[in-house]
């Protein structure tokens, strides 16, 4: 639980340094880090989902995993969150519940989130952890100048997030094959392209992505679904 601890703490005090500097840094280079960070984010999307292996998972996943997202309200609840940690912690920012979503989804989504987190418990290598931790580390002091505050709150789904999929790995490591892995790798991308695009604000309504997050572990009952199935035909 190492790694985990120190990605949480890579984002908390990034984006303390980063709140520190909050109005006394022109705009100008707050707003081109965030544009450049999420022009990175939509990299590293396009990647994992460029890397996919089986497209029909990929499609049911994020379809399936999205109507349970909308049935479940997860956006709605995670705004939810935000707010009332804004009207306790924040003293009214008005940014901070959507510093505090963007960041979540951003921080627990991906590659190597979910890789890290498996290696973490099945092998009890952090290194891909640490990794994160300081890359995650530096797009906070960009967010946090940017943002504000709620960069800091989102350190908390950090741990939660990652320290749940590590002692799940540990729990699940005869299921989570290669292959499992790659697709919950997949799925992450398609959040992350999507969370790019609210961040790059090129659609006038945000997409909900944090209603996709259910589509991330999917992959674990698919890929054995799948090939009982094809063991059956």
């Amino acid at each position: 639980m190492l790694g985990v601890l120190a990605n949480s703490a890579g984002v908390l005090f990034g984006g303390a340094v980063g709140l520190a500097f909050r109005g006394r840094i022109n705009p100008k280079y707050t707003s081109a880090l965030m544009a450049a960070l999420a022009l990175v984010s939509l990299g590293l999307g396009i990647v994992c989902v460029v890397g996919v292996s089986d497209t029909l998972c990929l499609i049911l996943c994020v379809s399936i995993g999205t109507l349970l997202g909308e049935l479940l309200r997860i956006d709605d609840r995670v705004e939810a969150l935000g707010a009332l940690a804004e009207k306790r912690l924040a003293g009214g920012d008005g940014g901070f519940a959507q510093a505090f979503v963007s960041c979540s989804i951003l921080y627990c989504v991906g590659s190597m989130t979910v890789m890290g987190s498996v290696e973490a418990g099945i092998n009890g290598d952090n290194s891909i952890l640490y990794a994160k931790a300081v890359l995650d580390f530096v797009a906070s002091l960009a967010f946090g100048a940017g943002l504000g505050a709620g960069v800091m709150a989102s350190s908390v789904c950090v741990l939660i997030t990652e320290g749940g999929l590590t002692l799940l790995a540990s729990a699940l490591s005869p299921y989570l094959t290669e292959r499992v892995v790659g697709e919950m790798s997949a799925v992450g991308g398609v959040l992350l392209l999507g969370l790019s695009i609210n961040l790059l604000g090129l659609r006038q309504e945000r997409m909900r992505v944090a209603n996709m997050l259910p589509a991330v572990f999917l992959p674990i009952a698919y890929v054995p679904l799948y090939d009982l199935i094809s063991e059956l035909i």
